[in-house]
């Protein structure tokens, strides 16, 4: 095995452990994006998952990320990217929205074109009769939030389950 892939393979096992240990050890978003930044090699690519249920969590998130993918640009010009937010947070990023939630918009709107998708779960909208038709153009609703995540694991990126701490 090569050094640098059994170094990669050291390091999402690593990454694993430190989302299966529960609460009470779990590594600060800032710390696995600082475990990442230490890799001689970047990752495929890194999806950031959102599920929270405060209908207010972009605020904090959204900023956050943007914060993580300039770090993570920075050091990997050419990792991928993304983001899926499948909670109550989801909402916000909706048309009617847009004013009430103007920064958010334009940090995701930002994002989005420096090729970072943001995904919102429809499967969720659903529930509470919201379809792709509301939420703007730049942001992609996808059937389910789940399934997009494990799509992006398959193709080798790593999660980062963004948790306020």
């Amino acid at each position: 095995m090569h050094p640098s892939s059994r170094k990669h393979r050291l390091i999402h096992l690593f990454l694993a452990g430190l989302l299966l240990v529960g609460p009470t050890v779990q590594a600060s978003n800032q710390e696995i994006i600082e475990q990442l930044l230490t890799q001689d090699d970047a990752p495929f690519g890194v999806v950031f998952e959102i599920v929270e249920r405060d209908p207010d969590a972009l605020q904090w998130a959204i900023p956050a990320i943007n914060r993580y993918v300039q770090q993570l640009r920075k050091h990997f010009p050419d990792i991928g990217l993304a983001v899926v937010s499948h909670g109550r947070e989801e909402f916000a990023l909706m048309k009617n929205q847009q004013v009430d939630n103007a920064e958010i918009h334009q940090v995701v709107q930002s994002l989005v074109a420096d090729d970072v998708p943001v995904h919102v779960c429809g499967t969720h909208a659903s529930w509470r009769g919201k379809t792709a038709d509301d939420f703007p153009d730049y942001v992609d609703v996808t059937p389910a939030g789940p399934t997009a995540i494990h799509n992006y694991e398959a193709m080798g990126y790593v999660l980062i389950e963004l948790k306020r701490h």
